[in-house]
């Protein structure tokens, strides 16, 4: 049985803003156009979801859901009439004096993606970003699809309707079991890999020694301590986003700015040793992308120790693990003077992840979900 499924995602505004930034001429190009520049840098899941789809007999799209430069695009082909982009907003200045600011107005957003779910004609919509798509939207819309799942695990607003969908999957077992008790229909299924990027990036030689890439902010407690305390023992390159990190912080000193896709591939393909530490909300659990990117493009991973680390991968030998920030220090030192081990972990670790863990895998198990449900 073919399927017809519609991925939705969202991008990260920074990223946005480095893609037309780089190419100014883009927000002129076809939506076809600008959806392979897009997909091309790699950034997030990219179209790996929809390509692998496709592999496996099913017709698939991924949607960029707040691109507004694409998404306008595609609405203006198909003669689309849209509305502003921000709107006048009327309040009071100390409850008496009237004022009037321009507010983001999103109600483009939801045209357009309403106007895709039915020139597509899903019959899935799989939703990547339960947070930014309002419930009330998908409940609207859900009646024109045959199902509704939401992916997410991540922090999120606890009171936060999800009743509209039809299953929820989540990468991590304490989410799954949290939206269980809470009545909702949910299912662990791990995050991936996409093979494909090593036809994009050149693994050559690895230059840096050891390297973080990841988001250090209040949702990373446990993790903005680590690599302050890395920082005072190594020199190490730091990619990803700093939100609120004080200005002393050792962080600041080897920190090398944001990097997103094929660029983050890249630091990590050229990395000997690559550090991990999970998001705090994912408690005891080892779920993050991290885990498959790392491994696979060959950078040894050293990772924090989890209860089923054991599952995804074996620790010492396809990855190796942490459980305090003393271990992980004595765990760098010894795998940066002894390169063979190094290696062959590492490689082991490659391995695994190209057998086991890659995106194509993910969408076979996902079909099998859907056709159960169905």
């Amino acid at each position: 049985m073919s399927l017809r499924i519609m991925f939705i995602n969202t991008d990260y505004n920074e990223f946005l803003n480095d893609l037309y930034t780089n190419d100014p001429l883009l927000v002129k190009r076809s939506y076809e156009e600008q959806l392979k520049v897009r997909n091309d840098t790699l950034f997030g899941t990219a179209d790996f979801c929809s390509r692998n789809m496709r592999k496996i007999g099913h017709e698939a799209w991924d949607i960029h859901a707040n691109n507004e430069f694409m998404q306008k695009m595609w609405a203006n082909e198909r003669g689309i009439k849209l509305g502003p982009s921000k709107r006048l907003q009327f309040h009071l200045c100390k409850k008496v004096f009237p004022r009037f600011s321009f507010v983001r107005n999103e109600e483009w957003k939801y045209k357009v993606l309403e106007a895709q779910v039915d020139y597509y004609k899903p019959d899935i919509l799989y939703n990547h970003d339960i947070w930014s798509i309002e419930s009330d939207f998908l409940k609207r819309i859900k009646p024109k699809v045959r199902l509704l799942i939401g992916q997410h695990a991540a922090p999120f607003y606890k009171d936060q309707d999800l009743s509209c969908y039809d299953l929820l999957i989540s990468s991590l077992p304490n989410l799954v079991e949290y939206f269980k008790k809470k009545g909702l229909p949910a299912r662990l299924q791990l995050l991936a890999f996409e093979p494909e990027v090593l036809n994009t990036i050149k693994l050559e030689y690895k230059k840096i020694d050891l390297s973080f890439v990841g988001s250090l902010s209040r949702s990373h407690e446990s993790r903005v301590k680590l690599i302050e305390y890395l920082c005072e023992e190594y020199k190490m390159q730091i990619w990803g986003r700093l939100d609120r990190i004080a200005e002393n912080s050792p962080i600041r000193k080897y920190y090398m700015g944001e990097v997103y896709g094929a660029k983050m591939f890249q630091a990590l393909g050229n990395s000997r040793i690559t550090i991990n530490s999970h998001i705090d909300i994912a408690e005891g659990y080892a779920n993050n992308m991290r885990l498959f990117e790392a491994t696979g493009v060959g950078a040894l991973l050293v990772t924090d120790w989890k209860r089923n680390l054991q599952d995804i991968f074996i620790s010492g030998k396809e990855v190796v693990s942490y459980r305090s920030k003393e271990e992980c220090y004595d765990l760098i030192r010894y795998y940066l003077q002894n390169e063979d081990k190094r290696q062959e972990i590492a490689l082991a670790g490659q391995k695994r992840t190209l057998n086991s863990h890659t995106y194509l895998q993910r969408m076979q198990e996902l079909e099998e979900i859907i056709k159960r449900l169905l």
